[in-house]
Order: structure tokens, then C-alpha cells, then sequence
């Protein structure tokens, strides 16, 4: 998927395929689509028929009546009347037209978001890892943000603009072909100059967020850098630089403010010119007799209705491009292909916990192994620790575990319980594991409800015994309002150690016999790490645990330690046996070879 560019004119690489899928949602209201070409029809011809009805009314009444002392207003009067009344019925259909394709446009909107949304949700890790987060996010706010502005305004003016131009063409050739024929001149002019205007106006635009971005982003980097700025006394560089990157917005903001301002009073300024040239002209044609008064007042307020829609599209000709482009990034997301599962096999209520990997080897791109012939046997009850500098492939393991990854056909073979891992089901494969991760993700809600995110239907038993178990419970009973306190932000109202209590906790309390702890214990000081120790033996008690720890004197009672070095294992055994043996773990444990 392309990355997400800043505002200006972004133009879809596939305009006739976008907007056939965007008709294909918006096409789900059929019987509010009859409605709305209903009320657009009616209101046209009201807008056609009140332009019209000022001819009869300036040649049969005004005129006629000039100069009479007491003329009969009542045929006058029963046209305005009528003239009212079309008005009228006019404004109320364009209201109930433009109301309508607002709800067609809002449950459009909704759909696109929960289908947007509900095919993320079984896409792949991988799809994840190799998309930025900030550009998944603008999926659902610039980009459905676009596509509101188009709806509400663009969609319904197009759809009115279409059905009263047509109308307002017809009886303008009608009335005058003379006439006509110099309005679509001055018009296609004013569209013409428009377009160049838009075009230097969407360069503008596009190279004020460029810098709208660089600012905003310096800006969120010094506020969270501020400690460092103080500490060397930066504040000086700092300011220059913003400064520097201030002027360079405001350069770029009164260039583009610049083209909007000039757009507006040009494109009044040519409407007026276009009056007056019809006025004249018209004038010319009743003098030569080839005209009257009502048709040429008929043909300037027809002139108005005509000129002034089309030239409010063409204003709005960029946002729909945006809007377009932002539709296609949305349904590129929506054509990733799915997670796949072949496994048929149910694990059951009661799975052993037995892992085998024999000669696996697995890479994220082809051609460059991040594992290479792994062979471990985690049986039912055993601790493993894997231990390596950063990038041997500890995580990867446990990706593989999880089936976020799988294994090439030929690339070695992974067992659960005896069964090939990929036969197994992947909801049932994961509900029997449980996982903390070095960065904890805490929802909004309260506490209880984050620790009960590993079984749902835990009672609140279970999960005050679940933080007990990972001594979480001291804590949470001194906050304000305990289990039930709010927490927002990630949980960033608590300490990086309280939150990874909470995740210990959390999967404490699906109880699963398999258990992966991903650097559990980075964010918590040795104090707490000593406090919890006893909480997490009785967790890991009776259950298969995979442990990747940097501290390596969390993983001393492993029943097998595994040294990682570029994708193979170097050593393994347990702390006594690889201390013996005084190699890479000796190193590491000692101090004399450090973890990256």
C-alpha cells in the first residue's frame, strides 16, 4: 500500500475502479436513492419553472400594465402566488434530497470503517510489521475524513448540480441560442482558469503540510525530549531550528492562502463580467427585435442558476480527487489478503503443553535465514530459557510457536503434542498459550477488566487470585478505587513495573498450560523482580514455559537454557552444566560478554 501523502492533490491510480466500488456501498440504499432523484428532479424543475415563470410575468403583466390607472393585479398576483409556491417546493426538495444522501453517506462511511476494520482484524502479524502504525491510522482519519468532506458536500452537489444544469441548458436553448452560445464561451473561460488556479493552488497547499508535518513533528519531539534539551541547555538550537521551520510554513501558508483568496473574487468578478456581456447582448437582440424583456430577464436569472453551480464544482474538483485517492488506499487495505488457516485439529480442553521443533529453519525475506536448523523439545512441565543478543532469533521462536509466522514446506518441522503445528487450528493453538510481552499494552477500562482480557468470563475471584498470584494484588488494593480504577493512556498513570504486573496477571488468569514470556520482567526494578519471583515460580509451576530474559539470573532454574548466535544455537544445557563449560553463557552470565 503507498504511504500516505499530505494534503494537496492526490490523484487515484484507478479513477473508474474506485468510484464503481464506492457505488457499490453507497448502492445499498436503493430505495433512498428513489427518494433522491425524486426530490433532485423536483427540485430542478422548481429551479427551471421559477426562471421561466419571470418571462410571462414581465410580458403578460409588468409590461401591459405600464401606465394603466387601475389595472387588474389578480392574474399578476395568482403568478406570484405560483411563482412562491414553486420556490417553496423547491427549497423543501432540495432539503429532503440533500438530507437523505446525508444518511446514505454516513451509513456508507460505517461500512467502510467496520469493513475496513473487521478485515484488519484477521489480517497477518506480518502485514502489521511491515506497515507503518501512523499510516494504518490515517486509513481511519484522513482518509475517511476525505471521503465525509466528499460525500457531504461534493456527492449532493454534483447530483443537484447535474439534473439543474441539464434543465436550466434545455430552456436556456429554448429561450435564446445566441445567448447560450456566449454563456458556455465565458463559462468554459472561467473553468479554464479555475483548473490553472486549483493546480498551482494544490502545489501550495500540498508544500504547506509538508511543512505543517515537519513542524508539528518537531514540536512532539522537544515536548518529549524536553529533559534532554534542559539537561545540555539546547533551548537556544532548538528555538532557532523551530524558528527557522515557522518561517518556512508561514512562506508556504501565504503562498496558498494567496491562490484561495484570489480564486474567490476572480471567479465573481468573471460572473458578473458574464452578466453584463449577456445583459448587453440580450439588449442588443430586443432592440433589433429578435428578443423581448421576460425572455432576456428569464435568460439572466437562468444564467445565475447556471453559471453558479458549475463553477462550485470545479472549486471542489481537488477535495474529490483526495477524497478518491483516499478511497483507494482504503479498499487496498481491504484487498490484503487474510490471515490463512489450514489447521482442522481441535487441541481440546486439555492440551499437554508438549513442543517439538526439529531442523527449523525460517526467513522473513527469502535469502536471508533468521533461523537456521533449530532443533529444541520442550516436554509438558519444562522451562526454557533462550538467551542471545539482540537478533538471534529468540522472538522469532516464539512467533513461530504462535503460528504468526509458519515454516516453508522443507523447512523443518514444529510439533504440539505430537501433532505438525500447522494442522492444528489457530484460535485453538492460542487460547492454550499465554504471553507477556517486554512492551505491555493496557486497554482503557478499569483494571479489572484488563486483567480479565485473558478469560473473559473470569469472575472476579479468579482475577483478584491472578494478581495475587503475580503480586499485583498490594498495588491495585491501594489505588483509589482498587480493581475498579480507570486507566487510560496505555496506563500511563502507572509505573512501567505495575503494568507488567498487570500483563502477568492478565495471563495468570486464562490459565494456559503453555506460557512465553518475552523479556516479562525488563521493566521491573530488581526490588519488584525479587517480590514477584515467588509468584511467577508458582505460574510457571505445572505449565511448558518459553523464557527470553537479558536478565540472566531470572532463568537460572530453566530446565534447558538455550545460547542463540545468529539464528543457531551455540549451547545449550542448564546453568551448572553451561557454567562448566565456561563458553558463551559463562561469558554473559559473568559479565564478560554482554547482551546488545
Amino acid at each position: 500500500m503507498p504511504p500516505v501523502k499530505m494534503r494537496g492533490t492526490q490523484k487515484p491510480r484507478n479513477t473508474k475502479k474506485t468510484i464503481l466500488r464506492l457505488v457499490s456501498y453507497m448502492g445499498r440504499f436503493k430505495t433512498l436513492w428513489i427518494f433522491v432523484f425524486f426530490f433532485v428532479i423536483l427540485s430542478a424543475l422548481a429551479e427551471v419553472a421559477g426562471a421561466y415563470l419571470l418571462k410571462p410575468a414581465i410580458n403578460d403583466y409588468i409590461l401591459p400594465l405600464i401606465g394603466k390607472k387601475n389595472p387588474d393585479l389578480s392574474g399578476f398576483v395568482r403568478l406570484i402566488v405560483t411563482m412562491i409556491a414553486v420556490y417553496v417546493t423547491g427549497a423543501l426538495a432540495s432539503y429532503g434530497s440533500e438530507r437523505i444522501l446525508i444518511s446514505i453517506s454516513t451509513n456508507t462511511l460505517c461500512a467502510l470503517r467496520k469493513d475496513l476494520f473487521h478485515h484488519m482484524e484477521k489480517l497477518p502479524l506480518r502485514y502489521y510489521d511491515s506497515h507503518q502504525h501512523g499510516v494504518l491510522m490515517s486509513l481511519y482519519t484522513n482518509d475517511t475524513d476525505t471521503l465525509r468532506e466528499m460525500f457531504s458536500m461534493s456527492v449532493p452537489q454534483l447530483f443537484s448540480t447535474f439534473f439543474q444544469v441539464t434543465g436550466i441548458f434545455i430552456m436556456m436553448c429554448l429561450l435564446s441560442i445566441p445567448l447560450t452560445l456566449l454563456v458556455i464561451l465565458t463559462i468554459a473561460l472561467i473553468m479554464i482558469l479555475s483548473a490553472e488556479i486549483g493546480k498551482r493552488s494544490g502545489k501550495a497547499f500540498r508544500r504547506q503540510q509538508e511543512n505543517i508535518g515537519r513542524v508539528n513533528g518537531y514540536i512532539e519531539e522537544l515536548i518529549e525530549g524536553q529533559r534532554v534539551v534542559k539537561v545540555f541547555t539546547k533551548e537556544g538550537d532548538v528555538q532557532k531550528k523551530f524558528d527557522a521551520l515557522n518561517e518556512d510554513l508561514r512562506k508556504a501558508g501565504t503562498s496558498a492562502m494567496s491562490y484561495v483568496s484570489v480564486l474567490g473574487p476572480m471567479m465573481n468578478n468573471l460572473s458578473h463580467i458574464q452578466y453584463a456581456l449577456t445583459a448587453i447582448l440580450g439588449s442588443f437582440l430586443v432592440i433589433k427585435g429578435f428578443s423581448d424583456v421576460g425572455t432576456i430577464a428569464s435568460f439572466l436569472q437562468s444564467t445565475r442558476s447556471f453559471s453558479r453551480p458549475l463553477t462550485q464544482v470545479s472549486q471542489q474538483f481537488n477535495s474529490v480527487l483526495n477524497a478518491l485517492a483516499g478511497a483507494e488506499r482504503i479498499f487496498a487495505a481491504i484487498d490484503e489478503e487474510i490471515e490463512s488457516d489450514d489447521g482442522k485439529i481441535d487441541l481440546g480442553k486439555h492440551p499437554k503443553g508438549d513442543f517439538q521443533l526439529k531442523n527449523v529453519t525460517f526467513s522473513y525475506k527469502e535469502g536471508r535465514p533468521v533461523l537456521r536448523n533449530i532443533s529444541l523439545h520442550a516436554r509438558p512441565g519444562e522451562k526454557i530459557a533462550l538467551v542471545g543478543s539482540t537478533g538471534s532469533g529468540k522472538t522469532t521462536i516464539t512467533n513461530l510457536l504462535t503460528r504468526f509466522y509458519d515454516i516453508e514446506e522443507g523447512s523443518g518441522e514444529i510439533l504440539y503434542d505430537g501433532i505438525p503445528l500447522k494442522s492444528i487450528k489457530k484460535d485453538s493453538l492460542r487460547r492454550s498459550l499465554g504471553m507477556v510481552l517486554q512492551d505491555t499494552h493496557l486497554f482503557t477500562g478499569t483494571i479489572f477488566d484488563n486483567i480479565r482480557y485473558g478469560k473473559l468470563d473470569a469472575t472476579r475471584e479468579e482475577v483478584i487470585a491472578a494478581a495475587k498470584l503475580a503480586n499485583a494484588d498490594y498495588f491495585i488494593s491501594h489505588l483509589s478505587n482498587g480493581y475498579d480504577t480507570e486507566i487510560t493512556g496505555d496506563g500511563s498513570s502507572l509505573s512501567a513495573g505495575q503494568r507488567q504486573l498487570l500483563a502477568i496477571a492478565r495471563a495468570s488468569v486464562a490459565n494456559p498450560p503453555v506460557l512465553i514470556l518475552d523479556e516479562a520482567t525488563s521493566s521491573i526494578d530488581t526490588r519488584t523482580e525479587r517480590l514477584i519471583q515467588k509468584g511467577m515460580d508458582s505460574l510457571m509451576c505445572g505449565r511448558t514455559v518459553f523464557v527470553i530474559a537479558h536478565r540472566l539470573s531470572t532463568v537460572r532454574n530453566a530446565d534447558e537454557i538455550l545460547v542463540l548466535e545468529k539464528g543457531e544455537i551455540i549451547e545449550r544445557g542448564n546453568h551448572d552444566a553451561l557454567m562448566e563449560k565456561k563458553g558463551r553463557y559463562y561469558d554473559l552470565y559473568t559479565g564478560a560478554f554482554k547482551l546488545e
